[in-house]
């Protein structure tokens, strides 16, 4: 990543994050459909390309989304024993919505992350 010579307040990564916002100046949006990075920032011109969030929030995802959904139903099934169509119809929906929100949530915080630490991939030190 070169250096960043804009001059732009600083913003919040979490608050990029949630909003799906650029890093730098939090008006642009960070993705271009679903869960695809935009190039750069439509508002201030920030390249993305360092932008890597690689299969970090899809762990995550998966680790917080099966907590809560699985504790959820385990509770629905201990306290009401509904039929299983009722699981199926109330589980599957919710799992897939949470998954998908959360996803872009975390790839957008992890991005913010990585601008506002300046990350950059590893090098070897040659001495």
């Amino acid at each position: 990543m070169t250096e960043d010579k804009a001059l732009f307040a600083p913003i919040d990564p979490i608050k990029a994050g949630i909003a799906c916002a650029c890093p730098r100046c939090g008006q642009g949006k960070l993705y271009d459909g679903l869960l695809k990075v935009r190039p750069a920032c439509t508002a201030c011109g920030l390249d993305y390309s360092f932008a890597d969030s690689g299969d970090g929030p899809a762990v995550f995802v998966i680790l917080i989304i099966g907590f809560v959904v699985v504790g959820l139903a385990l509770w629905m099934e201990v306290n009401y024993n509904p039929p299983i169509w009722l699981h199926l119809l109330l589980w599957i929906p919710l799992t897939i919505g949470l998954s998908l929100w959360l996803l872009r949530v975390l790839k957008s915080l992890l991005i913010a992350l990585q601008y506002k630490n300046k990350a950059r991939p590893g090098e070897i030190d040659h001495g």
